[in-house]
């Protein structure tokens, strides 16, 4: 925690609650969180987090899935501003995660923050389910979404982060097959709108439920809430509306909030529009604070089920 505080405090760019960019010194005159910055608060609060994560892993488990769905989004570690698709559908056979590829100058506490969904050793091939993914892509192209597509990666460092976390973190007792749905979160001028966003994740649900296989499909959204200033209010109000399937109160959220880590609630809202009219099973948020100008990560977790 400490190492990314420090990066907070030289960062020139984060969001206020409104989405304008401050830096962190104009961050620190609106907001005071200082008395959430002690080590039993952030030991707890991490410590939470790691239950929530394995209690995800195991719902996962429990479900027997086929192949899941990961949305996510990637930061210019396999798109970049020569081809930065807003949705794309992988379509591999395998999909690969690399180990950690920084620098040696690299601090210490990045190495270990990045390495958490890196190979620790060797490259690895993890399973695609891509007949699901070619007949989505076939299906949302019906349904009038442009889709990109990739068939390989073109980079060698892999998968990129979003994908990685969860084959190293939530699939690491069974390597179901995923299929890889990439989101531009972060980079403009592109970034689909929130309604897109919950559109999509219901044509991909219809997609689904025509598909002539049997199979057991679940969909995940990897990434956080807010982040890098956390905006609590924003979060619990995406989280009651993923929860609720309300697609018009997605939709409402101002572009200019998603932006920075928070753009990943994109990812959220797909997952939402495919989970419309599920039960919640379970559901938990920790803001998760790391310096006295509010800024760290908005941690949700959700897991819901027919």
């Amino acid at each position: 925690m400490a190492g990314h505080a420090r990066r907070d405090e030289m960062y020139a760019h984060h969001l206020d609650p409104e989405g304008n960019r401050v830096s962190y010194q104009e961050l620190l005159k609106k907001r005071d969180f200082s008395t959430e910055i002690t080590p039993e608060k952030i030991q707890g609060r991490v410590a939470a987090c790691e239950r929530h994560l394995d209690r995800l892993a195991a719902s996962i488990a429990e479900v027997k899935l086929d192949a899941l769905i990961v949305v996510g989004d990637d930061q210019r570690e396999q798109y970049f501003e020569d081809n930065m698709p807003a949705f794309l559908v992988y379509c591999g056979a395998s999909i690969a995660n690399a180990p950690l590829d920084l620098p040696p100058e690299a601090p210490e506490y990045w190495k270990r923050a990045r390495s958490i969904y890196h190979e620790p050793d060797a490259r690895r091939e993890y399973p695609v389910a891509r007949d699901l993914a070619l007949f989505l892509v076939e299906q949302l192209m019906e349904q009038q979404f442009d889709i990109a597509f990739a068939d390989r990666l073109a980079k060698p460092r892999g998968e990129g982060h979003a994908f990685g976390f969860v084959h190293r973190r939530l699939l690491r007792s069974r390597a179901v097959p995923i299929v890889p749905v990439v989101v531009n979160t972060y980079y403009p001028p592109n970034q689909p709108r929130p309604r897109r966003c919950f559109r999509l994740g219901a044509a991909l649900r219809e997609a689904v439920n025509s598909f002539p296989q049997e199979m057991r499909v679940g969909i995940l959204a990897s990434g956080g809430l807010s982040h890098f200033t956390v905006d609590e209010a924003l979060d619990r109000r995406v989280l009651d509306a993923c929860a609720a399937g309300d697609g018009e109160a997605l939709a409402e959220i101002p572009p200019a909030k998603l932006n920075s880590g928070s753009s990943e609630i994109r990812n959220w809202i797909v997952a939402a529009g495919a989970a419309r009219g599920l039960r919640t099973l379970w559901r938990e948020y920790v803001p998760l604070y790391r310096t006295p100008a509010g800024t760290g990560c908005g941690m949700a977790f959700l897991a819901m089920a027919a």
